[in-house]
């Protein structure tokens, strides 16, 4: 059940189209163990359907010794979470064999990371679940999920023109919305998403030649965001940033998208103030720099010294599907969650915290979801058909 017209329209299609490696999580976390398990997964089935993506590779840059301090950091975890083919670049030199405009002192070459167009895996998918007898019901937003009464079909869920479907389990994947379609089965109202729009600029086509890679900062580990970088594209753009400021509604991509329930919802969440008078002056700079755009190209500088501010134009947005805990902090790991009584508590799953590399991991979480619905929901063998 899909409440838009269309397959990929928000979450999957509004990402940077990039297929992590796993350099970046926590040795032991999910993130780390399905982001890698997740990008190989994807390669495979790409290969397997004739999927284009492109291994264009991605550089960490250290542009200053506290960050080379932090890069070793990195390097270590990419070895821990099983990452292949790292290369610790030693020199601005190394850095130039792979991206001769890139500035820094030291880098990670992440060989095995990729680019792809996640909206053409979604729609393969799809036609897998066709082909095996699913169907995919379009414009069909969910209002309800209860239970019906029934012992074959204890699930009844409620759509928004009252049609009603029964089903035996039922699996949630609701992006932007998953804190209130997981409230539906009695499930807490935090963590909360909080959505958090990131624009890009877009480099001009004359100017492309400039990055061949995506590159990438090290971390800030006192910042809730990463960070600027550069984004090669499968239609042959470079996308660059992005930015972390406050949509006004959970699927608002312009400042003119607003629904002032769900701003109200944000801005009156201890957790959401709590982030902001941690972070006020990062939070003041982004919204500057999202108003102002030439001054987010003096971050890309930093990297690229050569781009200007003419090289680049406002380019698309995307809004995090992020779940922030009432202390302010986001949650650093994906969650998955479901009733804690009654019939619904071994019926209906919830993916509630599934931001980047979600994309990447999703195959690994379907794969891991499965395991978790036969284990906990008593279901028998299911039948894996990609």
């Amino acid at each position: 059940m899909e409440k838009e017209k269309d397959l990929g329209i928000h979450q999957t299609g509004h990402n940077s189209g990039v297929i992590h490696a796993g350099i970046y999580y926590l040795p032991g976390s999910l993130k780390a163990k399905l982001c890698v398990e997740g990008g190989k997964l994807i390669m495979d089935h790409c290969d397997k359907k004739n999927i284009p993506y492109k291994k264009v590779g991605k550089l960490i840059v250290a542009t200053d010794e506290e960050e080379v301090e932090y890069l070793k950091v990195l390097y270590e975890r990419g070895l821990a979470n099983g990452v292949k083919n790292m290369e610790f670049i030693e020199s601005q030199e190394g850095i130039h064999k792979f991206e001769p405009e890139c500035r820094g002192l030291k880098a990670i070459w992440s060989p095995n990371t990729a680019i792809i167009d996640f909206k053409n895996l979604a729609k393969s998918h799809a036609n897998d679940f066709h082909d095996n007898g699913g169907e995919i019901r379009l414009r069909t937003e969910v209002t309800a999920i209860e239970e019906s009464g029934r012992t074959d079909y204890p699930v009844r869920v409620v759509d928004r023109m009252k049609h009603v479907l029964v089903a035996k389990y039922v699996l949630s994947c609701a992006g932007l919305h998953s804190d209130k379609i997981s409230m539906l089965t009695g499930c807490p109202r935090n963590p909360r998403i909080v959505p958090f729009r990131g624009e890009y600029l877009l480099l001009k086509p004359a100017k492309t030649k400039m990055v061949k890679c995506n590159i990438y900062p090290v971390p800030n580990p006192k910042m809730p965001f990463l960070g600027v970088h550069f984004t090669p594209r499968m239609d042959g753009n470079v996308w660059l940033g992005p930015n972390a400021v406050l949509a006004y509604k959970r699927e608002g991509y312009s400042y003119l998208d607003i629904n002032l329930l769900e701003l109200l919802d944000s801005l009156t969440y201890s957790g959401f103030i709590t982030l902001c008078l941690k972070n006020l002056k990062y939070g003041m700079g982004e919204m500057t720099r999202s108003i102002i755009w030439p001054l987010q190209v003096k971050k890309l500088q930093k990297y690229i010294p050569n781009i200007k501010i003419e090289d680049c134009s406002r380019g698309p947005a995307g809004v995090r599907a992020q779940a922030l805990a009432p202390d302010g902090s986001l949650l650093e790991d994906f969650y998955f969650d479901k009733s804690r009584t009654g019939t619904l508590k071994d019926k209906v799953l919830h993916c509630r915290n599934c931001p980047s590399p979600g994309a990447t991991s999703s195959m690994a979480i379907a794969k891991m979801l499965v395991e978790k619905m036969t284990k906990e929901f008593g279901l028998g063998e299911l039948k894996k058909i990609c």
